[in-house]
């Protein structure tokens, strides 16, 4: 049957209203939290001149793409939980496929600019007013939407796959592993498109985000006792961060591809769509004197 698909069901968690309300009441205070958390987090960098770094730039970019792509993805999905259909249509879906394709794309590029931040701080610190003066942070941050866009968005663009009927998706959202099972055709070569482009796209920025933090260690343990702890704060939200959004993703997409539409992958997809955007705010200012300092003044 090639009748292409014009609509899809998301056939998301449950069916049952008593499951539905206990979600929608949980995924609602998460969205509550991160929008909160994040917009806090952007307000207090924005409006504090002590904040006005790199480090914090970049902060400030990283809860803006949090932002965005849980919002891209929580509202619809708090509607779907009290709908008895819930049917998409083929550009509701589209849309909400590449903005959660470049958002997490993004994120993840970002993290690593992060990384490097971090690493010419404390490894180099005599040269990092040249290295991340402002004009090479705009450039970088311009780089890695650019990147983002290249390494996520344009591959699905330029092999695009015809979708066909039985139009139920096995997951809450249009994402990438739960829309090829609809393809017309063998997904195959698809499926390895996915597992090369997360290798280049996802495993070469966290291990190069290993190497940075292991440079950082080792000039850590060479400094002066008193040094350790600032220096060390500084890092610690940073690799939390990493190891949660990393580790998910990649445990997703390294899955073996017969496994790609189990329900695992759509449990593990909540963490980094939904609950890790809502755990950054809380993360890094729980994590950050300077931050602390800040909303207490406030």
């Amino acid at each position: 049957n090639r009748t292409l698909a014009t609509e899809f069901i998301l056939l998301g968690f449950s069916n049952s209203l008593r499951v539905n309300i206990s979600l929608f009441l949980l995924f609602l205070g998460i969205y509550l939290v991160t929008v909160n958390g994040n917009v806090l987090i952007m307000s207090l960098i924005l409006r504090t001149t002590n904040l006005h770094t790199p480090m914090y730039f970049f902060l400030c970019i990283l809860s803006f793409v949090d932002l965005c792509m849980s919002t891209s993805v929580v509202p619809r999905l708090l509607a779907d939980l009290f709908s008895t259909h819930r049917l998409i249509s083929l550009g509701a879906c589209v849309i909400q496929f590449y903005t959660t394709l470049l958002m997490a794309g993004t994120e993840f590029l970002l993290l690593a600019l992060m990384a490097y931040d971090r690493y010419i701080a404390i490894c180099r610190p005599l040269h990092y007013p040249v290295l991340m003066r402002w004009s090479m942070c705009y450039c970088l941050t311009g780089l890695v939407w650019i990147f983002g866009f290249m390494l996520f968005v344009l591959p699905c663009l330029l092999m695009p796959v015809d979708l066909c009927y039985p139009n139920h998706v096995n997951h809450f959202m249009c994402e990438l592993l739960a829309i090829i099972q609809l393809a017309c055709d063998d997904t195959y070569l698809s499926k390895i498109l996915t597992l090369l482009t997360s290798l280049i796209a996802i495993f070469l920025p966290f291990m190069f985000i290993i190497v940075s933090y292991a440079c950082i260690i080792s000039s850590i343990l060479r400094i002066h006792s008193t040094r350790k702890s600032k220096a060390f704060s500084t890092c610690t939200s940073h690799i939390t961060v990493v190891v949660l959004f990393y580790g998910t993703a990649m445990f997703v997409y390294f899955s073996p591809l017969s496994q790609s539409s189990t329900d695992q992958g759509k449990y593990l997809a909540l963490f980094y769509y939904i609950i890790c955007p809502s755990l950054n705010p809380l993360i890094y200012s729980l994590n950050n004197k300077e931050v602390k300092e800040v909303i207490q003044k406030m």
